[in-house]
């Protein structure tokens, strides 16, 4: 059983989007003073004000004369905004949460020009003859079906939310019992992630970039410009903001097609996909190429790779982000000969094609790099198979000819050059993490060429 959510688009008619907007409003005032409620406790009595408690704050809110309006709406997404608050805070049924273990910074207040969303649970909606009932709300949302859910499936959570934009979209969270596994192939390969090329396999195949936000830089940098000499708070400035908005959504709606396309059919068409754990957040902060590591979408592209591996039951591998410096002594992938071993001293960004000195091997440099990505996923992934957990860790592996090592042993450290491959019945490195496959989506149709059209 997977746990699936299926997005859609709705046109609200005026009478539920009076009802909507007014929930958002309440929602997002909920949250706000349960979070300014959270920090002037812990900055005046340095105490951790719980869920139960901003709970109770929320039973006396609706009793003030001033916030009588609380009541107009359905508690229960006024409730869910607060648990999503709690998730920020550790208590002891939230011991990892995502700010205090360094996943997310420390929330904000939320903003109405942001839009918002409110959360419906099973006792806050009604599912019948396919269609949904929000609570106080007579019609069923006018939802655009682009598709079907799965059969036999009845949504548990429904999210309603509206974007900066002014688009109105609805979540349906469900449970997919379908057992949708592909068949079983042979084919694996390394992915190299790129600016220039979105992606080089190692089969020597590469997806040029679509480069989304190039398509109406101009357009956008106008509208900003635009935006600019508005005055804040008039008529013409909310208009100006809107178009911004609307342009950033075309941008993400394109980008996010792609990307679906592109991994689905990686999924489909390969048993065994090796790619490299990248540190985008600490890439971006380059700022020559911040914007293009941004538009590339880098870590969509292999969290959506993982999470369909597991639908579709195909194996993805990831190198951790340190075992290629930290194993071939500062000498990256792209350096490294992917045929006899060897590794270049200097290798610029603008160099994309080089000549082994040793093997005098022609290699296109990331051509190269995605095939040492496939050759090191692929010989840990094999030697760990039937090994515990706890004893993955440890010493050396062969790659590319060349013996290295993951813990930085200097003992089992080798050369730059040619050696032999360690026995087998060496301990491996904890840097590759295997995610097994299991359960299934239904998958969309593509061309059996890795190389995709250009789809905007």
């Amino acid at each position: 059983m997977v746990e699936k959510a299926y997005k859609f688009r709705f046109y609200p008619t005026p009478e539920q989007e009076n009802l909507l907007r007014r929930t958002l409003g309440c929602v997002r005032l909920v949250y706000n003073k349960a979070l300014a409620a959270r920090a002037q406790g812990w900055y005046d009595n340095k105490e951790r004000v719980s869920y139960k408690q901003t709970s109770a704050m929320l039973t006396n809110w609706k009793k003030q004369e001033d916030l009588d309006f609380l009541t107009e709406v359905s508690s229960v997404p006024l409730q869910q905004g607060l648990r999503h608050l709690q998730t920020a805070f550790p208590t002891e049924c939230y011991a990892n949460t995502n700010f205090f273990s360094g996943r997310a910074k420390y929330p904000n207040f939320k903003k109405k020009r942001n839009g918002g969303s409110a959360e419906f649970t099973k006792s806050a909606f009604k599912w019948e003859n396919g269609q949904v009932y929000l609570a106080k709300c007579a019609e069923p949302l006018p939802i655009r079906w682009s598709r079907q859910l799965p059969p036999n499936c009845v949504p548990s959570t429904i999210t309603v939310k509206l974007g900066p934009c002014g688009r109105w979209s609805v979540s349906l969270r469900v449970n997919d019992t379908r057992d949708l596994k592909l068949k079983p192939v042979k084919k694996q390969i390394g992915i190299d992630l790129g600016i220039t090329s979105l992606i080089t396999t190692s089969d020597g195949e590469k997806v040029a970039n679509p480069k989304n936000l190039n398509k109406l830089h101009k357009k956008l940098r106008l509208a900003l410009k635009s935006l600019d000499r508005k005055t804040k708070g008039t008529n013409n400035y909310q208009k100006a903001r809107l178009k911004v908005a609307r342009i950033h959504a075309k941008i993400k709606d394109s980008r996010e097609d792609y990307t679906h396309k592109l991994t689905t059919q990686l999924i489909r068409e390969n048993q065994t996909i090796v790619v490299e754990d990248l540190a985008v957040k600490n890439m971006v902060k380059n700022h020559k190429l911040a914007r293009a590591i941004s538009d590339a979408n880098w870590g969509e592209i292999v969290r959506q790779l993982e999470y369909k591996a597991e639908w579709y039951g195909r194996e993805l591998i990831k190198i951790d982000r340190y075992f290629p410096s930290a194993s071939f002594r500062g000498a990256s992938l792209t350096k490294r000969c992917s045929n006899c071993g060897h590794v270049v001293e200097k290798l610029p960004l603008k160099i994309r094609e080089w000549d082994c000195h040793s093997c005098g091997s022609h290699h296109d440099r990331d051509i190269n790099a995605s095939i040492n990505i496939l050759r090191m996923g692929t010989r840990v992934g094999d030697r760990r198979k039937g090994t515990p957990t706890k004893k993955a860790a440890g010493l050396a592996v062969s790659v590319c000819g060349a013996t290295v090592s993951s813990e930085g042993n200097k003992s089992q450290r080798t050369g730059a050059m040619r050696q032999k491959a360690p026995n087998s019945n060496a301990r491996e490195s904890r840097a590759v993490s295997r995610i097994a496959a299991s359960g299934g989506c239904q998958l969309i149709g593509f061309t059996s060429s890795v190389v995709l059209p250009k789809f905007i």
